[in-house]
């Protein structure tokens, strides 16, 4: 079916250097964190500003790119002559390609250095970009796919464990929403640009137009990201990555956390990759151009990752989860309807809650990872994007087999899984509470 702790890195992602019989101590952390010594970036510091539109675009540039056959699937199942399943492997190759390579990249990064890897990878996402629009059949369309996930894979863990290294801890869930937010509006502008270029002149142009974009960003991204101060290269030997691997898997948060990113993005993955076609066929027949204009609620993701640290803040971890999960639920329910007003509201509120969701999970694995952090970011955008890609799969045989309402019914039972994965959570957390133990 297609797809829609080690020397090495002991102080990496810590902050400054430190004692290493120091480096762990809670006190220690707190005052290191708020000594003027510490020269991580802060909000309103020098390099915040340069260092946030920096990776707001590199966020833009990696979901234009990773999403841009997405609204466009009725048009290359039309110029290919495939069905809805077969078309959305354009999507699946992509995100199942950035959910395999992305561990191996970001190993990479921890030796090579974030920026560098970033970097890297934009460079030749961008340039494939630039060859998506001549593809002459879907399997060339679906193998240039691939290639373009994998390389983008160096940006999402890259960009977490840069923030995690280089930011306070205080502003650290705020400048990871921004990077979301970035990604946000990437799958936004991809999407809306796409649906009324194509509607002109076909898909390959509208494709094309977004390679271009990217690229634009790409270079911006270059130029404006501040060097990094506070990184130190690791190990790319096998045993020291598959050692912090499987330290973080043994970690039960964790492995709560990568289950609940994965589970919203089936969610989000099997919604939009099928909503195009919802919304082509009757009762709504709507043109492309109008379509593409769907994808202005990206907005409201927008708002609601950039927002994520003041939701964590006035309900906690788990409290922002549930809220976002119910915000999810609802607005599948409102989907069902044949009032396209409804089924707009419903894309409004399944788009807040998955992009809360998702900014408070991918904050809290930064958070809860004291080391390895690229790789424990790493893990989290694998199984992130394993998702995805499900979701784009399973929501299209969904669909062929039962219209809308089998999407829905996908996306609602990923939802109940969030909750439970959270209700275990919250249980585990009370239990250690009662031993005497700090819960996290």
């Amino acid at each position: 079916m297609p797809s829609v702790s080690t020397e090495a890195s002991t102080t990496v992602g810590a902050g400054p250097t430190v004692p290493a019989s120091d480096s762990n101590s809670p006190s220690h952390t707190h005052s290191l964190s708020n000594s003027s010594s510490d020269t991580r970036m802060t909000p309103g510091g020098p390099g915040y500003r340069r260092m946030s539109l920096a990776l707001f675009l590199a966020g833009v540039a990696t979901f234009a790119l990773l999403y841009s056959t997405q609204a466009l699937l009725p048009l290359v199942s039309g110029d290919f002559g495939v069905t809805a399943s077969a078309a959305s492997w354009t999507v699946s190759a992509a995100t199942g390609a950035l959910a395999l390579f992305v561990l191996p990249m970001s190993a990479l990064s921890e030796r090579f250095g974030r920026r560098a890897v970033m970097t890297a990878s934009l460079a030749v996402a961008v340039t494939v970009g630039l060859l998506v629009p001549f593809a002459p059949n879907l399997g060339v369309l679906v193998v240039l796919r691939a290639v373009q996930g994998a390389a983008l894979a160096g940006l999402p863990a890259s960009a977490t464990a840069y923030l995690a290294e280089e930011v306070r801890p205080k502003a650290l869930i705020t400048a990871i929403g921004l990077f979301v937010a970035g990604n946000s509006v990437g799958g936004m502008s991809g999407r809306v640009i796409t649906g009324w270029v194509a509607q002109e002149w076909g898909w390959r142009v509208a494709v094309g137009v977004i390679g271009v974009v990217a690229v634009g960003c790409a270079v911006a991204f270059r130029l404006l990201l501040p060097a990094p101060r506070h990184f130190t290269p690791g190990s790319l030997r096998p045993r020291v990555l598959a050692r912090t691997v499987r330290d973080h898997l043994s970690n039960p948060l964790l492995r709560r956390l990568y289950a609940i990113g994965a589970l919203f993005m089936t969610v989000f993955g099997g919604v939009y990759t099928v909503i195009g076609y919802r919304l082509t066929e009757a009762p709504f027949s709507l043109p492309q151009g109008i379509v593409g204009s769907i994808f202005l609620v990206y907005l409201v993701g927008t708002v609601s990752a950039s927002t994520a640290g003041k939701l964590v803040g006035r309900l906690g971890r788990r409290g922002a989860l549930y809220l976002a999960g119910g915000t999810t639920t609802s607005g599948l329910l409102l989907s069902l309807s044949d009032a396209l007003p409804l089924v707009l509201l419903g894309l409004v509120l399944i788009t807040a809650g998955f992009f809360a969701g998702h900014a408070v999970a991918s904050s809290s694995v930064s958070h809860t990872a004291t080391q390895g952090r690229a790789q424990a970011s790493a893990l989290y955008q694998s199984a992130y994007y394993v998702g995805s890609s499900a979701g784009s799969t399973i929501g299209a045989v969904a669909f062929h087999a039962g219209g809308w309402a089998g999407t829905v019914g996908v996306g609602l039972l990923a939802v109940l899984g969030v909750v439970t994965i959270t209700v275990v959570g919250s249980h585990a957390a009370r239990v250690q509470a009662r031993r005497g133990a700090v819960a996290v």
